[in-house]
């Protein structure tokens, strides 16, 4: 079985077009893509969540 996509959030900001700033203050109002921290601290976004996170906003705009 293939281990999932991780992102690294420097990468996630890229794609999705976002400052870090932002990227915080939309986590912090619960409506950012999921994060999961490493052991050493690293941050990181699984693709599927991100495509989700995606496929949300989509609907909150239809």
């Amino acid at each position: 079985m293939a281990r999932p996509e991780m992102l690294k959030l420097p990468e996630v900001l890229t794609e999705i077009r976002m400052s870090r700033a932002a990227f915080y203050r939309m986590r912090a109002r619960g409506q950012a893509p999921r994060l999961q921290k490493l052991p050493n601290g690293q941050l990181r976004v699984s693709r599927a969540d991100l495509d989700a996170w995606w496929a949300c906003c989509e609907e909150r705009v239809a």
